[in-house]
């Protein structure tokens, strides 16, 4: 077995096993000859004839060729038909053997593949055999449909494999037995694969194969194969063609190990690839952000074309090419929804009566004003040029060889002013106007502002000067003087379209073109037959599969160096790299067919075995962007960074930082323990469509190593000492990621500290249980205050009306309503709720369906006591008058016996006035009176209220300064006996249900649980849950509580009150205390609160901790992707996508033995956003315009 390393093989056994099974089943279209249980012997035999029946049946028709009984195509007819109705046969069994009810019993195993593999078989024809041979289709449409091509397929195949008509091609006997024998092997794939068994597709596009177009990838590469049989068999006199047949004819018998290890793409893959080619190639657009954009985009562009052949006038033709590239250049429809969106919400603001403020309609009237004066200017030009500018041939001083001069410059300009911006020249040499040490974000930024002016040059003479000057060029072009052919048509559409999609491409290819023109001197050269339209097409084409093959050999390079270089593998890879250096040849030949299709160049199993992938579009994921995203903790904290994210990138593509931007261009971000992968999906005039993807790098030992290289490369470039020399070379030129910029983003960073010695410090818990009372008192009032703001309190019927409230008062007299049970103790609670264990470990917080904060409560059994008062009901009702003392009697079980004549009467409240009528502006709500504790409680506890705390409180409200003699009316409310001691029994209730028992020293554990919302039974815990707002507020207070006794013991003690209050104002209004799993987390999150905290509990180290956030610029440091890359990323990334089968030639999950790198944890979704301010802005960087838009206008 072949090993990756010493101890670890490249196979284990289990993967083995299923290797063995699966790969047979893809490579010959779905038989399954090998399963993992013993299944009786007619189960391989059907499978073995339903696999061979298309070669008897085109077997009989070419039989009757050969013997000259038949033609040819009555042959194929004949096979054709035959086939058609075993396909009909074939499926109409399987549908019936699915109507049929058949209970099978499964064979109970602990094989993990028992659920996938095992069936029972009772018969050669039973139902259940029938089922497990042919599936079935889902659709009867499919059914049909299927079965004709299939017929097709069969008789097509039988034309195709004519031993007469390959002995024609060939001349050769042993070699036409082969193809002929072979070649019908490939048939019977892909008959078995579309009207049997599907097989398991390596190359797989779509996560489901919902509509079954999986069953039609292999028959229609035969179609392929066979059309151009076709052709040639109809345009006999062309040698190229015959070529090319017979050298398909040698590569049809190979197309089923071209299947299996998943070289050729899958129908949906191939049809949008192909039109993303023809998009990019040969129309000048841009691959798209979505499929649909994709398919809207390519028929408008072939309709420019198409409609640029029929205009009769050559100015006209010129002027429709130059308008018709410009708008389909710009991001026409989010424009327009961004248009819309702004008059609907003028509209409203009008039908309101509100003062429009206009600045977003502003923008986009400005911003529409921009675009139309660049596209009159640029119609303009062109009219001018063809109507006054004399057309000559090319030559050193043709006016079109001047412009070619100025175009040349302009490309040398932008090149030095684009390689500036960047950290390293050519990815090399260290950028010596680079600031050396990014870690003081200001000085960074003072030291950068040099490159932001250099990159507000760079960007007029790309936006603004380049456009007009290619346009120049095209327009001088003597191909325009008559009317217009296809191909000119096709090419100069192509040209002005490209002026304005991909400035700086077009620039290279017109520069390109120029240049052959100077240079070649024979006028006899097939180049110089064909018109400048053309030869842009072609020389674009190069570019790009010359900058594919480049990247591509430089990482087929690096994959081999590193395999060699590195000393744990380099025992398993020596014999790996010998033959590839061996056979370097068709090394090579991979690489260049891997850039010929624009294909992944794959290692398998990261070893210097390279396989090509299929092509596969830009966006090499099916669905909306962001669909198939995953969601973990750390979700919210990229979607909070995404803004600030996304106008840092406008910045620094603006200033041209990441180099040359294209669409599959790929950057990582990295900062701390996160990971920002950013996906170039669209690029356009003054505006690019990027994919935001989060992931994690530091899960497992080989994450931590992969980040810690990472790491590595951000640090020699951008964390330089001093003394360093100025143009230093760049230490990890090899490697695939090359520095770029750093972006100042907001985001937050965490630290997290040990709280041992801290929280468990008696010292500390003493103080704890005094500032609780104070802090709660401080969010009662602070609550009440915002209450009473909220409410209409100037309402005159209410004015000079005493309040009724209920103050703690003991009141004896009878009240007519029935009894409520109360909650008995359970004797076991005090257990679960000691301290012996100082901590224990961490609390389980489980999620409730009404409360936002969840709370674990522990209540007792409502079992009263029988012929106690609490059980004289009938029916739930009460059947005579009940003293009111009676009803606040609590049970509590497991506590010694109370003498019945002695129990204590529950404190009820009466209704009473205030002594003051401003009180009610600070009264709590009735609804919280509270009647579950004893009276002797109530006073015991009502000495520990802070009364003089309690009045400063008041005495600070800002509530009431807008009215007159403010002072005296708090002073008022803070003198008012009855308000205060409602106060006072509220906050002792809450007290009192935060310990859960008497007033002792809390223990950390303690204070652990009811910080993760784990409350402790108490006699008031039911009247505390009942109340919900209530119940939230006195968590919160102990929240603050618990981070006040950490500042405390971090920072100092609390000198006096104003100080505490300062303290408190900024918990409220900067700080969001909780746990990291409550939704209002997330809240504070999104609204960018400045500190978070959060406490916990390390059961590993038995220790508690905090974790603080804390909301600020800092450098995000990007990093490029190669595009040698870029590939392998997506079929990385498409591959995680697959989520029914695992056509990946790997089993189903299992226990770990691998770990795969650069797993996507959290997709954002799609953002849009220009790239070039519009006139409006006052600085060009400084203040640029930035507008994100989301696919599906869901905002992430």
């Amino acid at each position: 077995m072949t090993r990756m390393s010493p101890d670890v093989p490249l196979l284990n056994d289990y993967k083995q096993d299923f290797f063995l099974k699966r790969f047979p089943q893809t490579l010959l279209g779905g038989p399954r000859l090998k399963l993992g249980y013993c299944a009786p012997p007619y189960i391989y035999i059907n499978q073995i004839i339903l696999f061979l029946m298309p070669w008897v049946l085109g077997g009989a028709g070419t039989v009757l060729y050969q013997l000259g009984i038949l033609e040819d195509y009555c042959a194929a007819a004949l096979s054709g038909g035959l086939m058609l109705l075993t396909a009909f046969a074939i499926q109409f069994t399987s549908l019936y053997a699915r109507n049929q009810s058949v209970t099978v019993e499964r064979i109970l195993t602990t094989d993990i593949l028992a659920e996938e593999d095992e069936h029972e078989f009772t018969s050669c024809a039973g139902a259940e055999t029938i089922k497990f041979l042919i599936p079935g289709k889902k659709y009867i449409g499919n059914t049909v449909f299927h079965c004709v091509l299939a017929g097709l397929l069969c008789g097509l195949g039988t034309w195709y494999l004519l031993p007469n008509r390959i002995t024609l091609l060939y001349g050769n006997i042993g070699g036409t037995v082969l193809l002929f024998v072979f070649g019908w092997v490939t048939i019977c794939i892909g008959e078995y694969s579309l009207i049997v068994n599907t097989a398991t597709e390596t190359a797989a596009f779509q996560t489901q194969d919902t509509y079954e177009i999986t069953p039609l990838m292999r028959p229609l590469y035969i179609y392929i194969f066979v059309s151009v049989d076709l052709t040639h068999r109809f345009m006999v006199n062309i040698p190229v063609l015959e070529q090319i047949n017979q050298i398909l004819h040698i590569l049809f018998i190979f197309l089923p190990f071209l299947w299996a290890l998943g070289t050729l793409p899958p129908p949906d893959a191939f049809f949008l690839w192909g039109i993303e080619q023809v998009l990019a190639f040969g129309l000048g657009g841009s691959p798209m952000s979505t499929h649909l954009r994709l398919l809207v985009m390519s028929i408008l562009s072939a309709g420019a074309a198409i409609a640029s052949y029929f205009i009769p006038s050559t100015v006209g033709v010129a002027l429709f090419m130059t308008g018709i590239g410009f708008l389909l250049s710009l991001n026409l429809r989010e424009m327009a929804f961004d248009f819309r969106r702004s008059v609907t919400r003028h509209r409203v603001e009008t039908k309101s009566n509100a003062l429009p403020s206009g600045s977003e309609k502003q923008f986009s009237w400005k911003e529409f004003l921009f675009y139309v004066g660049i596209l009159v200017l640029a119609l303009l030009e062109v009219s001018l040029l063809h109507h006054f500018a004399s057309f000559s041939p090319v030559s050193k001083s043709s006016p079109q060889a001047i412009v070619g001069y100025i175009l040349m410059m302009l490309l040398i300009i932008l090149w030095m002013l684009r390689e500036i911006q960047s950290v390293y020249i050519f990815g090399i040499i260290r950028n010596p106007f680079y600031p050396k040490d990014v870690q003081t974000l200001t000085v960074f930024l003072e030291k950068q502002t040099r490159l932001m002016k250099i990159g507000v040059v760079r960007r007029i003479l790309l936006t603004l000067v380049s456009p007009f000057a290619l346009i120049a060029f095209l327009s001088l072009d003597s191909s325009l003087q008559g009317l217009p052919s296809m191909s000119v048509s096709i090419g100069f559409t192509r040209a002005f379209r490209m002026v304005w999609q991909n400035t700086e491409n077009a620039l290279l290819e017109t520069v390109t073109v120029s240049l052959v023109h100077l240079l070649i001197f024979n006028t006899d050269l097939w180049w110089n037959s064909l018109d400048t339209g053309i030869r842009l097409l072609l020389i674009g084409i190069m570019r790009d599969r010359l900058i594919q093959f480049i990247s591509k050999l430089k990482f087929a390079v690096t994959v081999l160096w590193v395999s060699w270089k590195d000393k744990k593998r380099r025992k398993s890879t020596t014999t790996l790299c010998i033959l590839n250096i061996v056979f370097s040849p068709f090394v090579l030949l991979f690489v260049v067919f891997s850039a010929l299709f624009s294909s992944p160049l794959l290692p398998l199993f990261t070893l210097p075995v390279f396989l090509v992938g299929f092509p596969r579009p830009t966006q090499s994921w099916p669905g909306v962007v962001g669909a198939a995203a995953s969601v973990c903790a750390d979700t919210v904290y990229y979607h909070q960074m995404v803004p600030s994210l996304i106008a840092a990138l406008q910045s620094a593509v603006t200033a041209g930082s990441l180099g040359l931007l294209l669409p599959g261009s790929h950057f990582l971000g990295r900062f701390q323990d996160r990971l920002i992968w950013i996906i170039i999906l669209e690029r356009g005039y003054t505006y690019c469509c990027i994919n935001i993807k989060g992931l994690e790098l530091q899960e497992t030992s080989c994450h931590t190593a992969e980040a810690r290289r990472v790491d590595e490369v951000f640090a020699s470039a951008f964390e330089q000492e001093g003394y360093a020399r100025v143009c230093s070379l760049n230490e990890h030129f090899g490697n695939i990621l090359t520095p770029c910029t750093v972006l100042p983003v907001k985001l937050y960073s965490d630290a997290r500290n040990v709280l041992s010695g801290i929280i468990d410090s008696h010292e500390n818990l003493k103080e704890f249980k005094g500032d609780l009372v104070k802090v709660l008192v401080w969010l009662l009032v602070q609550y009440c205050s915002k209450r009473s703001s909220e409410q209409n309190v100037h309402e005159t019927e209410n004015k000079g009306k005493a309040s009724l409230i209920i103050p703690p008062a003991l009141n004896t007299s009878p009240q007519p309503q029935c009894p409520e049970d109360t909650d008995s103790l359970n004797s076991e609670t005090f257990d679960d709720w000691s301290d012996d264990n100082i901590f224990g470990d961490e609390p389980t917080i489980k999620k409730g369906k009404e409360e936002k904060d969840q709370l674990k409560v522990f209540p007792g059994t409502n079992v009263p006591i029988p012929g106690s008062v609490e059980s004289q009901r009938v029916g739930g009702h009460c059947t005579g008058p009940v003293p009111e003392n009676s009803l606040y009697e609590a049970v509590i079980l497991g506590y010694p016996a109370l003498d019945r004549g002695k129990q204590e009467g529950m404190a009820y409240i009466p209704l009473m006035e205030f002594d003051s009528s401003h009180s009610r502006l600070l009264r709590l709500p009735e609804e919280w009176g509270s009647k579950c504790l004893p009276i002797s409680k109530i006073k015991e506890m009502s000495s520990l209220f802070p009364e003089d705390w309690y009045q400063f409180v008041l005495r600070q409200l800002e509530c009431f300064h807008s009215e007159e003699k403010a002072t005296n009316i708090l002073e008022e409310i803070a003198n008012d006996k009855v308000l205060k001691d409602f106060y006072v029994h509220i906050v002792m209730t809450c007290y009192f249900s935060l310990f859960g028992k008497d007033n002792v020293t809390p223990g950390p554990g303690h204070l652990l649980r009811v910080y993760n919302s784990v409350l402790p039974w108490s006699l008031a815990l039911d009247w505390l849950t009942e109340k919900t707002e209530l119940c939230q507020l006195a968590l919160k207070a102990f929240r603050y509580t618990v981070k006040l006794m950490i500042d405390k013991a971090s920072l100092g003690p609390i000198e006096d009150f104003r100080e505490l209050s300062n303290c408190l104002d900024e918990y409220e209004s900067d700080w969001y205390i909780g746990l990291v799993s409550d939704e209002k987390w997330k809240e504070a999150v999104l609204q960018e609160k400045p500190y978070l905290f959060s406490l916990g509990y390390d059961s590993n180290m038995a220790c508690p901790w905090g974790r603080g956030y804390t909301l600020s610029v800092v450098p995000l440091r990007i990093l490029g992707l190669h595009l040698r890359l870029s590939g392998l990323l997506k079929h990385r990334l498409h591959s995680r996508r697959r989520q029914p089968r695992r056509p990946e030639l790997l089993p189903p999950p299992h226990p770990p033995t691998h770990t795969e790198h650069l797993s996507p944890t959290v997709g954002i979704s799609l953002q849009k956003f220009p790239i070039v301010p519009t006139p409006h802005s006052r600085a060009l960087v400084q203040e640029p315009l930035l507008r994100d838009f989301t696919s599906g206008r869901n905002r992430p």
